[in-house]
This record gives structure tokens, C-alpha cells and sequence, in this order.
């Protein structure tokens, strides 16, 4: 193998960056090329590919988002895209690819595989952390700790109001940002799609709150609770009585600026781990972290198979802020 391809795929993750650097400098140092393709996908379809090299990747690792940019690609979906996409590649020189991002990504990963034999590899960058796999992904660290940040603000706001605040934030149809989120920011109530909670008990447990002397409560709402976003869920409780609440939705906050330095070694970590498993003669796999040991996972498993909630750091959570 002398060239590999590198490309970020779906939405950015603080980090991704880090990896990029990675990517470059293990390559370049075990005496490869690599290409960087632009805007992901969609940018392998019309050929957006640039030599790397070290000056390419020089003073990034602190940057959020992506300077190979990413995009979305509905084309890449349809079997003769992807032919085109493979005979771009393959004109292109590159005889292998890292391929940065979540699962959507790993799924077009692993069609260029199965159908057109490029060796791949995938490195899991997703602020939502829910690659099975990797213990963490990349970007997972500092979107938790932005929104930490913001609600640690919006927790001065409910003291001085005495209001119960619902703050939203990402994760799809995981919990895990909300999860730590609310356990590290002493949430009195962390609402996830691992652990249905009706709007009446939710209603009822505020109540008993205010009945106990509670003044004001911050409520963590994962956006893909089976009840509904913050403002939604706010929007019910109201029309129960009894209760003043106000919502906020963090959104895309939390997928944007500097990596926190977990993330960079993280990023960097995996990067380089990636590289190595191509030389190695992997393909078809996501490199992952997993008890601080580099492990290696078939793609298809990185979104088949669940990942585990913490259900011991959610039980904890709750009783604390009892």
C-alpha cells in the first residue's frame, strides 16, 4: 500500500481535526501518501481530492469541526454512486481509506468494502457516543462539557427566578449526553429514551419537590425522549398546574469549538491506531478505546449491536439529587 485516503463524514465532532493531524502524520511517517477528500461522500463523487502533507495538518489539533469539511450525501445511497465514487478513488491512486465519522458513515464504509473491495477503516467521531465498540467517540468529551457550562449558567437563572428550568440537549436517539450532563451538573431529573418517564410522574415527582422546599431544579431532557423535546415536555407539565417552567435547547452548541484535551488524545489515539490497522492488513473495521486499550470491531457491529447505558452512574445520579 503507498496512498490512503482520509475523509469526515456526517456532522462534525470536536476533534475530528486531532484525527486528521493523526492520520496524516502515521501515514506519512510510515512512508505513505495520503489524500484528503473533501466534504465527505459527496466530495468522493465529483473527485475533491488534495495531497496531504505535514503543513497541511500544522497548528489544528485545537480547532473544532473539520478543514476537509463534511457533508451529507442522499447519492451515495444508490449503488451506481458508489461505482462512481470506487473508480474515482481507485483513479485517484488510493488504495485505502480512513474514514472519519458515526454510523452513517461506517454504513457507506462498509458498502465501498463489501462492493468494491477498497480497504477501509472507520474511527468513531460523534458527539452522541453511540458507537458500539468505543467506550467514548470523539467530540463526546467536550459536547458534554459545553453543555455542562451552560447549564451551570441556566442554574443561576433558576435560583435567582425560583423556576424549574428543562434544558435539551443532543444526542439523537441516545442518553448519553444527557446522562453525564445531568449527573455532573446535579440535574434533579434526567429525562432519557433508556428509561421512559410519563409527563404525570414526571409532574408529580416536581411537585413533591416544591411540597419538600424545593425552590428551583434544572431537568435534563435527551432530544430523543419518547415525550418529547424540552419545550414540548414543558408545554404538558404547565397545562397540569401548578408548576412555572421555562425550556432551553442547546442544539448545535454543543457540536462546535475547541476539543477539550481528552478529545485530542482521544482523537490522536485513534488517528494513529487506524493507520496502523490499514498497514496491518485490517479492512473493513472501526478502530475503538475500549478500558484504555485500542480494539478493533467489524463496522457492522459499530451500529448493530447497543451499546451499553450506564445504568449504575444513572441510579447514582437520581439518589443524589433526591
Amino acid at each position: 500500500m503507498d496512498t490512503i485516503g482520509v475523509f469526515t463524514s456526517g456532522g462534525d465532532a470536536p476533534g475530528m481535526n486531532a484525527c486528521l493531524r493523526a492520520v496524516v502524520r502515521t501515514a506519512l511517517g510510515a512512508g505513505l501518501g495520503v489524500v484528503g477528500i473533501r466534504r465527505g461522500y459527496a466530495g468522493m463523487l465529483c473527485g475533491e481530492f488534495e495531497e496531504m502533507s505535514r503543513a497541511s495538518v500544522s497548528n489544528i489539533i485545537q480547532l473544532g469541526g473539520t478543514i476537509i469539511k463534511t457533508a451529507r450525501s442522499e447519492e451515495f445511497r444508490r449503488a451506481e454512486q458508489r461505482a462512481q465514487a470506487a473508480s474515482l478513488v481507485k483513479e485517484a491512486g488510493i488504495e485505502g481509506l480512513i474514514a472519519i465519522g458515526g454510523d452513517g458513515t461506517f454504513r457507506g464504509a462498509q458498502r465501498l468494502w463489501e462492493e468494491h473491495s477498497i480497504p477501509i477503516i472507520g474511527v468513531p467521531a460523534t458527539i452522541d457516543n453511540d458507537i458500539y465498540g468505543t467506550d467514548e467517540t470523539i467530540g463526546y468529551d467536550t459536547a458534554v462539557n459545553t453543555a455542562l457550562d451552560a447549564i451551570d449558567n441556566i442554574r443561576d437563572t433558576a435560583t435567582s427566578h425560583e423556576r424549574l428550568f428543562f434544558v435539551e440537549v443532543m444526542g439523537r436517539d441516545a442518553g448519553f449526553i444527557a446522562l453525564s450532563v445531568g449527573a455532573a451538573g446535579g440535574a434533579e431529573m434526567i429525562l432519557v429514551p433508556e428509561h421512559g418517564l410519563s409527563v404525570r410522574d414526571m409532574h408529580d415527582t416536581i411537585l413533591a419537590g416544591i411540597g419538600q422546599g424545593k425552590t428551583s431544579s434544572i431537568i435534563v431532557v435527551a432530544e430523543g425522549d419518547e415525550e418529547g423535546g424540552a419545550l414540548e415536555i414543558a408545554h404538558k407539565v404547565r397545562e397540569l398546574g401548578g408548576v412555572e417552567c421555562r425550556a432551553t435547547i442547546l442544539g448545535h452548541t454543543q457540536r462546535g469549538g475547541r476539543p477539550t484535551a481528552r478529545d485530542r488524545i482521544l482523537a490522536s489515539e485513534l488517528g494513529a491506531a487506524a493507520v496502523r490497522a490499514l498497514l496491518d492488513g485490517e479492512r473493513g473495521k472501526m478502530v475503538g478505546r475500549v478500558n484504555a486499550e485500542i480494539r478493533l470491531t467489524p463496522l457492522p457491529d459499530s451500529w448493530g449491536k447497543k451499546k451499553p447505558f450506564d445504568q449504575r452512574l444513572y441510579e447514582l445520579a437520581l439518589a443524589l439529587a433526591a
